[in-house]
């Protein structure tokens, strides 16, 4: 049975929280992948002001499609996480406490994930369409000239995720591997 959370809960019980636990997300959380990340680096590398607040921040690697009319948001799947792999210490170290992806992260994001007590959450590939359905808002929220890659802000309920990387290193993919 999946674990039911508001974004704000979960933040709160990234401590106790355990690799392989499904969930259930509701809040705000938004969407970034390379591009977006590549500005957000940049910026910190010039000390300049991000278009978002990071701190406590849930980014959901995803590019969503355009709406259809009566639609939040279109087909929004998960991207492959280890993209942004290069990014995420900076993000970590920056305030972000969750990242959810698709994919196995590298050793050193599992060390990041781990050193800022974060987590990584995998949500399934394929079922963009779904994912789309627990979306209850979307706007743009900085990089609108990214246009698919632009930063989105989400209001979401139910969105289904599980930790893949917990605050303790564990690593649900080396257990699978092991098994």
């Amino acid at each position: 049975m999946a674990l039911s959370l508001t974004i704000d809960q979960l933040i709160n019980k990234i401590p106790v929280l355990t690799a392989g636990t499904d969930l259930l997300l509701s809040g705000t959380m938004y969407t970034a992948r390379d591009a977006a990340h590549k500005r957000f680096a940049a910026a910190i590398a010039a000390n300049e002001q991000l278009p978002i607040d990071l701190s406590g921040a849930v980014i959901y690697y995803c590019g969503p499609a355009p709406a259809r009319p009566g639609d939040a948001l279109g087909p929004c799947g998960p991207t492959t996480a280890a993209r942004m792999d290069p990014y995420t210490p900076l993000m970590l170290s920056r305030g972000v406490r969750v990242t959810i992806g698709k994919g196995r992260r590298s050793a050193t994001v599992r060390d990041a994930v781990k050193a800022y007590q974060a987590l990584y959450c995998v949500a399934t590939g394929g079922v963009a369409a779904l994912l789309a359905r627990t979306v209850r808002s979307a706007a743009v929220a900085a990089y609108h000239d990214l246009g698919p890659e632009a930063v989105w802000r989400l209001a979401v309920v139910d969105f289904p995720a599980t930790i893949a990387l917990d605050a303790h290193g564990n690593d649900i993919f080396d257990q699978a591997t092991n098994s």
